[in-house]
């Protein structure tokens, strides 16, 4: 009988002890003195409490939703991390802005002293500099995945990374070529040249990459400022092959690079050299780029993928629709 009550105090002092500490926040120190107890007394029956079961710990967040689609997502992709920011129908302006904020954010944690940064042009990049905004500086060196376009400063790879470098304090190393050359020759002879291919070099090298993900279907994509050729002549080197763009290369639904003239006169990296990069992050926006985004995934081009919900659950919902269709 005395041992039952032994016991049930017991039980009652854990249970003071754990609603002071979990529900009132008291620290277990003021605890201690308030119950005229030790204070390793306090920790072994918080442990205790533990043990028994009696502590209960719920988490209820606004953004759940979004906490469970990036769980959903990276389950059915096999992504290392997926980051999904709340979208507004409509604004396809206001969620690229998050789309870009939720990059920074990721990059922030990723990055560490002595990293190469590897990175594209485009907006959604254009998005990621304009959002970060470090505690401290990073000792890092910026380097673009591929060549310049002359005439679209704001989104041009170079312009970017210079920022981006001066936004973490670290260096940037520019790539003093164009995105296209003039044939795959003169392609061939620029990839040879050596501060071009110091650059690369360097950008194979990386711990981080930073990568947009394009679409073709859409006359507002980057992708189409970037082509050197007339618009009646685009849907011809497009072909019936590609659904996206990744590193300025055009992708097929497999991910894998299709034969296009434009593709061989790219001076950039391949997309398969990133699968030595162990951060390679996918950022991407709005509707156009379900089908590039899935094209990426099939390729396994990113470890890691950024976008607003209403993209990451049409990625989802056609994933789901082709594991129907099997």
């Amino acid at each position: 009988m005395n041992e039952d009550k032994d016991e049930f105090a017991t039980l009652r002092l854990i249970h003071t002890v754990l609603t002071l500490h979990f529900v009132e926040g008291v620290k277990q120190a003021h605890i201690a003195k308030r119950l005229n107890l030790s204070t390793s007394k306090v920790n072994r029956l918080i442990r205790r409490g533990r043990e028994l079961g009696m502590v209960k710990i719920s988490v209820e967040s606004r953004i759940q939703a979004q906490l469970d689609l990036e769980s959903e997502l990276a389950g059915a992709t096999g992504l290392a991390k997926v980051v999904v920011a709340p979208s507004v129908p409509g604004n396809p302006d206001t969620n690229l802005h998050a789309v870009g904020r939720a990059a920074a954010d990721e990059l922030l944690e990723t990055i560490r002293d002595g990293d190469v940064i590897a990175m594209t042009g485009g907006k959604a990049l254009r998005a990621v500099v304009e959002n970060l905004a470090p505690d401290r500086a990073f000792d890092v060196t910026v380097v673009p995945l591929t060549g310049g376009v002359q005439g679209n400063h704001f989104i041009d790879v170079n312009h970017l990374a210079t920022r981006l470098a001066d936004k973490l304090g670290g260096t940037a190393m520019l790539q003093h070529a164009p995105l296209f050359a003039e044939n795959r020759a003169q392609r061939d002879t620029l990839m040879q040249v050596g501060s071009i291919r110091q650059v690369f070099d360097l950008a194979r090298r990386a711990r981080v990459a930073l990568v947009g993900i394009g679409s073709i279907m859409t006359e507002g994509s980057s992708y189409h400022d970037l082509i050197p050729v007339s618009s009646s002549e685009r849907a011809l080197l497009f072909g019936g092959d590609a659904s996206g763009e990744f590193l300025a290369h055009l992708i097929g639904n497999d991910g894998s690079v299709v034969d296009s003239p434009l593709n061989s006169r790219l001076v950039a990296l391949h997309p398969t050299e990133l699968s030595t990069c162990p951060n390679a992050i996918g950022v991407a926006a709005g509707p156009e780029k379900v089908q590039p985004i899935r094209a990426v995934l099939a390729g396994g081009l990113i470890n890691s993928l950024i976008t607003d919900d209403e993209t990451a659950s049409s990625v989802l919902a056609s994933i789901g629709d082709v594991g129907h269709d099997n």
